[in-house]
């Protein structure tokens, strides 16, 4: 979901943040937030994106865990009638967009970076299919439970390694494919393809892991072009640009504990993106990829606290299988980084 960013991240250049006065009119309490934790990252030594320090980027990806699934909670709320009428998947996707942009427009006027000029084509790409892929999510979650439609999520690393063979022209060996195997059959398990326990909704959260891989791949080609900042601001303008022109055949007025929780997945989602990308620059990959599977532990915890859902034993094998093949990819990867 837009949530999971890692490519660009990694370059850790923060050196154009520069922080400065309120002036005027300051942010909202929510967006308050959000920009002391960036200034505190920019200005203590120990939170400096250039500090290799693998415990506060365990922290900060652990806290991104905790609100991306936070965000899929509210979604299911918002899909059902929890709150009042069910609200469309593209409306609930135009709020996550709007409120996100409301926090890094607010961050970026605080932070006051330098902007590059952008790459705007693989913006395009990267947007459009990071908003299918989260209303895809955001649709599916009101029908099954989170954590299953969370571990389906997980083959997005899967979809984007394969997607890599023709369009980055990247070479797959053995491991790779072992591990992309054994993840496909873990959301094969959680498909349940039997004529009494099939899941339709769950193959629109497959349909959002196999977006989102393609959204990867944009991401990858932007890794290390622009600083992180930059890649969400415009990323959250342009994917409101598209919300904003797909809500207009759905739209209908929120209930006031809607606008609600439409302000916290934008909110969550926002705080979400800079813990993980602070996260990613202070500890490598291989470090910090199995650490934000604890997003599956947080989706079924808030799944029983709010819904009173508990994951049966196809619910805990499928995620299991999918983890297996996940851990079995980032130790391929660390390997290969070693050598």
């Amino acid at each position: 979901m837009g949530a999971r960013i890692a490519g660009p991240a990694q370059c850790g250049k923060a050196k154009c943040i520069r922080p400065w006065i309120f002036c005027g009119r300051g942010p909202d309490p929510l967006q308050f937030g959000l920009v002391i934790s960036l200034t505190l990252a920019h200005r203590w030594p120990m939170f400096s994106p250039q500090a290799h320090n693998p415990a506060l980027a365990a922290v900060l990806i652990f806290c991104a865990s905790a609100f991306i699934a936070g965000t899929t909670l509210l979604a299911k709320a918002l899909g059902t009638e929890t709150l009042g009428p069910p609200l469309h998947p593209m409306q609930i996707s135009h709020g996550r967009f709007l409120f996100a942009f409301v926090v890094i427009v607010a961050a970026v006027g605080v932070l006051r970076p330098q902007l590059r000029h952008p790459h705007w084509g693989l913006h395009i790409g990267r947007t459009s299919f990071g908003w299918t892929g989260i209303t895809l999510m955001f649709a599916s979650v009101a029908y099954i439970p989170i954590a299953d439609a969370t571990a389906i999520s997980f083959l997005n690393p899967v979809f984007a390694m394969v997607l890599a063979i023709p369009l980055l022209k990247e070479t797959v060996g053995p491991w790779r494919w072992l591990a992309a195997a054994v993840a496909l059959t873990g959301a094969i398990i959680l498909l349940r393809p039997t004529p009494d326990s099939f899941q339709p909704a769950a193959l629109l959260a497959l349909a959002a892991a196999a977006v989102i891989g393609m959204e990867l791949i944009f991401i990858k080609k932007l890794s290390g072009r622009e600083s992180p900042i930059q890649i969400l601001l415009i990323n959250n303008a342009m994917g409101l640009t598209i919300a904003s022109i797909a809500v207009a055949t759905v739209w209908q007025p929120p209930s006031p504990p809607q606008w609600a929780a439409l302000a916290g997945i934008g909110f969550l989602m926002a705080c979400a993106q800079a813990c993980f990308v602070n996260g990613m620059a202070r500890a490598d990959a291989s470090f910090v990829a199995p650490i934000s599977y604890a997003t599956l532990i947080f989706a079924a915890l808030y799944d029983y606290a709010v819904f009173r859902v508990v994951p049966d034993w196809v619910s805990l094998l499928g995620s299991g299988v999918i983890l297996t093949g996940a851990l079995i990819l980032v130790w391929r990867e660390a390997r290969a980084r070693r050598r």
